[in-house]
């Protein structure tokens, strides 16, 4: 029998890795399809408004549901599936998590650019642009492990993906992005450690990473070199 959930993914995509952490952390069944961003198959832009992943597709007595946006994924299955909570039971620190999810977005857009530019004024910005929002961070972590201290939340599984970038870049070169917050630093080993989120992605992953910044010939192989 099928799985009744099915997610459309990218292999290197962070936003679906939120899903799939999510997924994992409440042990829920799903399908995963991979598909090449560059050449998107007619039946997925049919099934994503915005041509992008991930995207979950739930099998319902009237047809298929496709959802798109990784957060709001996240939301449905943390409201429809059995398992952990992943979201404080408080309104206010529940909002406040919602918030922080926001924020790892948009700490993706400014690694984006240090991942993919080629100018070395532009890359610099953006290490700083980085570096200073996870100063931001470290204020705001307490004694851990996690996030909101001994419970796993969605805000791990956005920040996990981020992480993951460093394992391949620090390899590269010492950028100094977590040389003044040990809190982060401490955050990200428990993190990397955790099941959920090394089944987010395949072995492949740093092969793939590497030949993604090859590809947008990224002055961050030239910072390596």
């Amino acid at each position: 029998m099928a799985a009744p959930l099915k997610l459309i993914s990218h292999k290197l995509c962070p936003y679906v890795q939120r899903a799939v952490i999510a997924l994992a952390e409440k042990n829920v069944p799903f399908e995963r399809v991979d598909i090449d961003l560059a050449n998107k198959p007619d039946w997925f832009l049919k099934i994503s408004p915005l041509g992008k992943v991930p995207v979950l597709v739930v099998a319902t007595a009237r047809g298929e549901v496709a959802l798109f946006e990784s957060n709001v994924i996240c939301e449905y299955i943390e409201e429809t599936q059995a398992g952990p909570k992943l979201h404080p039971g408080d309104p206010l620190v529940r909002a406040e998590h919602r918030a922080w999810m926001e924020f790892g977005s948009a700490l993706l857009s400014d690694l984006w650019g240090l991942e993919t530019t080629t100018d070395p004024t532009t890359f610099e910005s953006k290490r700083q642009a980085v570096a200073t929002k996870f100063a931001r961070v470290e204020r705001a972590l307490g004694e851990g492990p996690f996030f909101a201290g001994d419970r796993f939340s969605l805000v791990d599984a956005v920040f996990a993906p981020i992480f993951r970038y460093f394992d391949v870049f620090d390899e590269l070169a010492d950028l100094g992005i977590f040389k003044d917050t040990p809190k982060v630093r401490g955050w990200r080993a428990e993190l990397a450690r955790r099941p959920s989120v090394q089944v987010a992605v395949g072995a492949d992953y740093p092969q793939l990473l590497r030949a993604f910044l090859k590809r947008y010939d990224a002055h961050l192989l030239k910072v390596a070199a």
